[in-house]
């Protein structure tokens, strides 16, 4: 078992942190005396949770599908800490629409936030990381990037399984010549927030569906990677079962009938 890494002054870059699980988890990483950086579009909401994330906190207004807007807020987070410590891509948005129904918008917008986001985030902070030998990525993926529960969120489930391969293939690629860098993906289920209403075309909200997870109980398990690094984590404890299951059916198909695959529509 690893020994579990202080926080204390690690600096800890989350994208997408003007709400919901980024900013919980700035908050948390702040409060156990980390220095976070948070990037996010919406400048207003995004010094709130600096504000509540210590002193030290950097709010950097950022688009993360642009890679410039990466590339800066690497920049202005060394040029302020002299380090990065921890990267956690967690800025994405879900897409109520289904297969049949997709248009190229949809699909390249789902790419785009979902993917495209992540990959230009690895690839920013990479460098730095090489340079000092050791660094963590944490990209947060869902439960929808293993299993299909929800067909009517079809395009970013196909962007959650593309980011979940970049991150293996990444890690794999990394562990001959820089085994100090770690990289991890975490797969949350429902999580209470506005992901549903926000999501591209509407939808439920998310904090209305029975079972959904916390968000503080979300950030905790991101928390916890950071502290504790590990590869793959899924933050519901029957996670990888589910995901066992699944695999391993013999005939996916039937397994797709049973609930809580049935169909539905927000």
């Amino acid at each position: 078992m690893s020994i579990p890494i202080a926080l204390q002054d690690r600096v800890v870059v989350v994208t997408g942190a003007s709400s919901g699980i980024g900013a919980v988890v700035a908050e948390k990483v702040g409060q156990r005396g980390g220095r976070v950086v948070l990037l996010a579009r919406r400048e207003r909401e995004l010094q709130e949770v600096a504000r509540r994330a210590g002193g030290e906190a950097l709010a950097i207004v950022a688009d993360v599908t642009r890679r410039d807007e990466i590339d800066r807020a690497v920049a202005q987070a060394l040029a302020r800490f002299g380090g990065i410590d921890v990267w956690i891509n967690n800025a994405g948005r879900g897409i109520t629409r289904n297969v049949s129904e997709l248009t190229d918008a949809d699909f390249d917008e789902m790419m785009l936030v979902n993917v495209k986001s992540v990959l230009y985030g690895m690839q920013a902070v990479l460098p730095h990381f090489r340079e000092r030998g050791s660094g963590h990525i944490i990209n947060v993926s869902s439960m929808l990037g293993r299993i299909p529960f929800a067909p009517f969120r079809s395009a970013y489930i196909a962007a959650k399984h593309a980011m979940n391969g970049l991150t293996a293939c990444l890690r794999m690629e990394l562990r001959p010549s820089h085994p100090g860098i770690q990289v991890s993906v975490v797969h949350p289920g429902v999580v209470a927030t506005e992901f549903g209403v926000r999501a591209l075309h509407g939808g439920v909200d998310s904090r209305q569906i029975p079972g959904a997870q916390s968000v503080d109980a979300v950030a905790d398990v991101i928390v916890g990677v950071i502290e504790d690094p590990r590869a793959d984590v899924y933050t519901q404890p029957n996670g990888r079962q589910m995901v066992v299951g699944y695999y391993s059916a013999e005939d996916m198909a039937a397994f797709e009938a049973q609930s809580p695959f049935a169909p539905r529509r927000p």
